[in-house]
């Protein structure tokens, strides 16, 4: 396969289940994920701080979930646990069509935000289990670039369904999630990865990890450059449609460009940055995603005339930190990672998206209702913390300060 493999492309044969459901599973979040909070707002009649409330105490209560999945994963198997992940988010969708009170919103979303974090600890687990010796890194970006894929496909409905108007386009960007979840749950469940049976038991780092220092410091940096990732989907469609005098349908065009990107950009990135350290590249993405915040706390201040090209210059700075970000960030903690206890530890490395989806719609609802530009300095000014924080721990760390790709 030379075609595939100047690409930085693994072998994918017999695996075609696993990126069919990355990818269905990812349409439907790209066309829910942005009207989330919109959809709160909207349809259901709950104040935009209230509703980021909501969602931030919802997560809250799913912190758990990462820790659990390190303690089963090896005996249930990643891909049962995406697979429950998986139909668990589809209910808690389906729920929402049965009422509108803060307490069945805040049930759906809870069971919703465990979903994910279920799927997101054991699915860099799965892509492990199906990589053919040396192609690791590889799945990890094919996985991320099939997702970004469908993402940006139900980003750009997203931003169709805006431009239409109504109560009913949240409604269908809810049922077409939903619809999604149950499809993609139904196709990895076919899939049998039993070519990369674990020789050694995996059950004993866990109270090391806890005492590791150093990748703890490095969950707690990667968490603020996660909640950068985040702000995409949960801050600029509010920032955009409610703050801006831009059309509507331009957040689904922005957030399907950032996706495209990293949909055909993963692999590249990784063949490209190879001879690099992984916590070089992470330094970059920091600096970058601070000053895409920064530009995009500058709309506010700028002519009317130049939003439109101000947007886009911001948006392309975010897909290239989130390119830089997506690519590394997974493989950084595999390779850090001890051979026995690999599981644990990128279950636990999932901890940093957990904290940032937490934080992320009451971070930003919240410094929104102060100033519509607050959110955004803010998070500049986190991701350079992250960016240093990074830097440092990669030259007082001997494990870091050897890692490559």
């Amino acid at each position: 396969m030379p075609a595939a493999t100047s690409l930085g492309l693994p072998n994918v044969r017999g695996r075609v289940p696993l990126l069919a459901g990355l990818a269905i599973d990812s349409f439907g979040g790209g066309c829910a994920a942005p009207l989330l909070l919109l959809f709160f707002t909207k349809v259901a009649g709950i104040p935009l701080g209230t509703a980021g409330v909501v969602l931030t105490v919802a997560t809250l209560f799913s912190v758990a979930a990462p820790a659990v999945v390190g303690l089963v994963i090896d005996r249930v198997g990643p891909r049962n646990l995406v697979v429950a992940a998986q139909f668990a988010q589809g209910l808690a969708f389906t729920g929402l069509f049965f009422g509108r009170s803060v307490w069945l919103l805040f049930l759906c979303s809870l069971v919703m935000t465990t979903g994910q974090r279920v799927f997101w600890s054991a699915i860099f687990s799965l892509l492990a289990d199906v990589a053919d010796e040396g192609d690791r890194d590889k799945w990890f970006g094919l996985g991320g670039m099939m997702q970004a894929g469908g993402f940006a496909l139900g980003a750009l409905t997203a931003g169709w369904l805006l431009a239409v108007g109504g109560t009913t386009p949240f409604l269908i960007a809810m049922a077409v999630n939903a619809v999604s979840f149950y499809l993609a749950g139904l196709l990895l469940f076919r899939l049998h990865p039993s070519h990369h049976e674990r020789t050694k038991p995996d059950n004993g780092p866990a109270p090391l990890l806890r005492k590791d220092r150093p990748f703890l410091a490095l969950i707690g940096a990667n968490t603020l450059l996660a909640l950068c990732t985040m702000m995409l989907g949960v801050g600029v469609p509010v920032y955009v449609t409610e703050a801006l005098t831009v059309p509507k349908w331009l957040v689904g065009v922005l957030i399907a460009a950032t996706s495209l990107v990293l949909a055909t950009g993963q692999t590249l990135v990784v063949r490209h940055t190879e001879q690099r350290r992984r916590t070089n590249v992470m330094v970059v993405a920091g600096i970058t995603y601070a000053a895409w915040a920064l530009l995009m706390a500058l709309q506010l201040h700028i002519a009317a005339a130049l939003v439109v090209p101000a947007l886009v210059l911001a948006t392309a700075c975010y897909a290239f930190a989130d390119v830089l970000h997506a690519a590394t960030n997974n493989a950084l903690s595999a390779a850090v990672a001890p051979e026995v206890g690999r599981g644990k530890y990128l279950s636990y490395w999932q901890y940093s998206f957990t904290f940032a989806s937490v934080l992320a719609p009451g971070f930003f609802a919240q410094l929104f209702e102060v100033h519509h530009e607050l959110p955004w300095l803010v998070l500049a000014l986190l991701a350079l913390v992250a960016s240093v924080t990074i830097y440092v721990l990669a030259r007082v760390s001997p494990r870091l300060s050897a890692e490559r790709i």
